[in-house]
C-alpha cells in the first residue's frame, strides 16, 4: 500500500508498506482523505518528543470499513477517535480520558492514516453520516477541538469573542462561537489569506500587521472588550496583549500549544478578576456535535480544504513548513 513516511527530520518518502494485519479487537479502515495537523508538523522537523522515525503520520482522517468491525458492515464510512487512553490513571477513572496521564495517539504514536490502509482499535471506529463527504468527514477531528474548546470556555449564546489566530484550529474555535449565537466574533491575524478566509466565513478580522489590536478590539465591543479570549495562535506576542483585551471577570482560553513556556501577566489576572482556561484535545460527545455542525451546511468548511496527491508529500510538507496559503491539507489516499 501506498504510504507517506516520515523518516527523519524534514525527510518523508512516499513508499510501498505491507498491508496492515489485524488481530482481534482491531479494524481494518481504506483511507479516503487525512489532513495534515500541527503536531505532524512537529514530527516533520524532528521536535516532537514521543513521535519516532520511521512512521506513517495521520491521526485526521476518513475512509471506510473494510474488515474487523463486529456490527458495521464492509464499505461502512467512518472516522476515527484516535486517542490512546491508558484507562486506569486517576483522569481515566474519573471521566477524564482525553487527559489521561500517558496518553497516545495514533499517527503519533503508532502508525496513523497517512497511507491507503490503516488498523485501528474497533472502540475507536466512528461511523459518519451517509449524507456527509468523506471531505469533510476528515475535517470533524480539528472541528472536535473547536468544539472542546467552546464547550468548556462556559460561554454562552450572546457572548462576545476574540480569538488569536486563523489557521485551522483558531477558524474552527471561531466558526464553532459563530454557530453557537455568538453575538461577535473577532479574528486576529496578520496572514492576509486568512483573514480574507475568516472574513468569508462571516468572521470579524483584525490584521494585526495594520490596526492596533487593543484599540480596535475595544471599539468593535463599544469599549468594554470581550468575554473571552482564544489564544490559538500560541506565539508568545499574544500573552502581551491576550489579558487586555478581556472585560472584568471574562475569560482567557489556551487552546494553541505553546513550544516554550511564555511569560503571562499575572497581575491584570488578579486585579480584573479574570479566568484561565486550558483546553487539550476533545471528548467523543465534541465529534457527535462537530458531525451534526458538518451535517447542517451552516458554515462553508470547503473554502478551508486544500486537497493534495500523497505522491507530492515531500514537497507538500516543505511548502507548509514555509508557509503557504494553505488552512487545511488533505492528502487523498
Amino acid at each position: 500500500m501506498k504510504s507517506i513516511v516520515y523518516q527523519s527530520a524534514q525527510a518523508i518518502t512516499v513508499e510501498d508498506k505491507a498491508l496492515p494485519e489485524i488481530g482481534p479487537g482491531e479494524v481494518l479502515i481504506k483511507v479516503a482523505y487525512v489532513g495534515v495537523c500541527g503536531s505532524d508538523m512537529n514530527i516533520y522537523v524532528g521536535v516532537h518528543p514521543r513521535a519516532k522515525a520511521p512512521l506513517v503520520m495521520g491521526h485526521e482522517f476518513s475512509g471506510t470499513i473494510v474488515a474487523g468491525h463486529p456490527t458495521l458492515p464492509k464499505g461502512t464510512p467512518v472516522t476515527v477517535y484516535p486517542l490512546l487512553s491508558c484507562g486506569h490513571c486517576e483522569p481515566c477513572l474519573n471521566g477524564y480520558a482525553h487527559v489521561c496521564n500517558t496518553l497516545r495517539l495514533i499517527g503519533i504514536d503508532c502508525d496513523g492514516a497517512m497511507a491507503e490502509y490503516v488498523k485501528v482499535p474497533v472502540d475507536k471506529v466512528m461511523p459518519i453520516p451517509a449524507n456527509l463527504s468523506l471531505k469533510l468527514g476528515a475535517f470533524l477531528e480539528p472541528l472536535a477541538v473547536g468544539v472542546h474548546a467552546v464547550r468548556r470556555s462556559g460561554y454562552k449564546p450572546g457572548d462576545s469573542a476574540v480569538v488569536f489566530g486563523a489557521g485551522p484550529i483558531g477558524l474552527c474555535v471561531a466558526s464553532c462561537l459563530k454557530y453557537f449565537g455568538a453575538k461577535q466574533v473577532i479574528v486576529v491575524e496578520a496572514n492576509p489569506y486568512r483573514l480574507g478566509i475568516a472574513k468569508q466565513l462571516g468572521l470579524t478580522p483584525i490584521d494585526t500587521s495594520k490596526e492596533d489590536v487593543r484599540a480596535r478590539i475595544k471599539e468593535l465591543t463599544g469599549g468594554v472588550n470581550a468575554d473571552f479570549a482564544f489564544d490559538c495562535a500560541a506565539h508568545p506576542s499574544v500573552q502581551t496583549v491576550l489579558m487586555d483585551v478581556i472585560k472584568v471577570q471574562g475569560t482567557a482560553v489556551i487552546v494553541g500549544s505553546y513550544k516554550k513556556p511564555p511569560e503571562v501577566d499575572l497581575l491584570k489576572v488578579e486585579f480584573k478578576e479574570l479566568t484561565m482556561i486550558g483546553i487539550r484535545v476533545y471528548e467523543r460527545r465534541d465529534f457527535e456535535i462537530a458531525t451534526h455542525i458538518l451535517e447542517s451546511g451552516a458554515i462553508d468548511f470547503d473554502a478551508m480544504l486544500t486537497v493534495s496527491s500523497p505522491d507530492k508529500a515531500p514537497e507538500v510538507f516543505q511548502d507548509l513548513l514555509k508557509g503557504t496559503n494553505t488552512i487545511k491539507m488533505l492528502f487523498k489516499m
